[in-house]
């Protein structure tokens, strides 16, 4: 069989990374009626790493418009952390940078509105571009003015040419979601000031090998990011970075400050930095990826073993979070409603579906109080704290949280 080409370099991919089997999408939650149908689609869920460039990127057997559609269900505004976070980066940013009502901001991807309500709020003008029309619909009802696009160069020409040019331009968490990474990046240069900023979020690929973070690998991430292979692409398009934060979000993310190849910003030594931990950590070496596999079937094994345990002691297991990470790894263990008796959400978008492959219903979180779980799968890990905040009282009946890798660990 012929190898895949790399869709960004378009080198061979002749490394795996690893394959997570026939899967169907992570964020296509199921209605009773498709449930009954029984007509649910799976895809092959497998990852390479290139061995020119080093971009981690999943096979793409599904078109990115089948899983951007007007009933994505994934809102940002229902994660408090999350909308915090992006009042912190507004705010952040606007004092970096300067700016004010003279500004525009722009965000690709900007979903609900989360992230440019803080900027709106400060009086600096705002535009997101958003693919989804449902979450960009309720960004306009938010006063957020909203383009309901999919971003790549033809968007910055056209966006250019109507005379848009932005101060700042964010991409939170996209990166990783664009089948066409070269095109997507060379949309910025066009829209982008001369003197301009440009960040990007994405969790860290190291991230992803060193905590065994195989549950962010999903459908609708085709590629899985490091500074080396994102810095490749911008370079490719005129573009660089010159500064880095380290985040917590997500298991652990990179802000990469990126700006025109010729503007004045310059490089800091986090960024530096950066590049020598990700060499010394060997993410310019194949050899680096092919160890990986291992490792999630370790994590899957242990996890089968905990629930093992908890049928034979007669304890019942239900999941927080209808996440997508929580999709791939319950669809990976292979578990169903035998051993996931239920999953609460608190997006009502999520509410009275089932998850999809696995089928365990999701109820509103109010409901843990009527099926009284023994123990409480936190699927979205990265969101562990606010959870066990929210979601306290089931230590009145005794109940425990748990968190399934590295390995499982539960929490009192």
């Amino acid at each position: 069989m012929t190898a895949p080409a790399c869709r960004f370099c378009r080198a061979p991919l002749t490394q795996d990374f690893v394959d997570l089997g026939r899967q169907p999408l992570a964020n296509s939650y199921l209605t009773q009626a498709q449930l009954d149908a029984g007509a649910e689609g799976v895809y092959p869920l497998h990852t390479r790493v290139c061995g020119t460039c080093f971009l981690v990127q999943a096979d793409d057997p599904v078109a990115a418009d089948a899983i951007f559609d007007d009933g994505y269900a994934y809102f940002s505004s229902y994660s408090e952390s999350w909308v915090a976070h992006a009042k912190r980066y507004a705010e952040a940013m606007a004092a970096r940078f300067g700016l004010g009502p003279q500004s525009l901001v722009i965000e690709v991807a900007s979903n609900d509105g989360y992230l440019l309500q803080h900027f709106k709020a400060m009086g600096v003008p705002v535009l997101g571009i958003e693919p989804t029309a449902n979450t960009a619909e309720v960004a306009i009802e938010k006063g957020i003015p909203t383009e309901v696009s999919f971003f790549n160069d033809a968007t910055g020409r056209d966006l250019v040419a109507r005379g848009v040019a932005a101060d700042l331009m964010a991409g939170n968490n996209v990166l990783a979601h664009v089948p066409d990474i070269g095109d997507f990046v060379a949309g910025f240069p066009h829209v982008l000031k001369p003197q301009g900023v440009l960040t990007f979020e994405f969790p860290h690929l190291l991230n992803l090998i060193e905590k065994v973070q195989f549950d962010t690998i999903y459908h609708e991430h085709f590629s899985y990011l490091s500074l080396l292979a994102v810095e490749k692409v911008l370079r490719s398009k005129g573009m660089r970075p010159f500064d880095v934060e380290l985040l917590p979000t997500h298991g652990g993310s990179l802000r990469l400050f990126c700006c025109h190849e010729a503007a004045g910003h310059a490089e800091t030594q986090a960024l530096a930095d950066l590049r020598a931990r990700e060499h010394a950590a060997g993410l310019d070496e194949l050899a680096t990826y092919g160890g990986f596999t291992a490792r999630v079937e370790q994590v899957r094994k242990d996890f089968l073993a905990f629930l093992a345990k908890a049928r034979a002691d007669g304890k019942r297991v239900a999941a927080y979070g209808a996440a997508a990470k929580g999709n791939t790894f319950l669809n990976y263990a292979g578990v169903g409603t035998d051993d996931i008796v239920a999953a609460f959400d608190a997006n009502p978008h999520k509410q009275d579906h089932y998850l999809p492959g696995s089928h365990v219903p999701i109820y509103a979180p109010a409901k843990a109080d009527e099926v009284r779980p023994d123990y409480l799968l936190i699927l979205p890990w990265n969101l562990k704290d606010e959870i066990m905040g929210q979601m306290a009282r089931i230590r009145d009946w005794g109940g425990r949280f748990v968190t399934v890798a590295p390995e499982p660990k539960i929490w009192g």
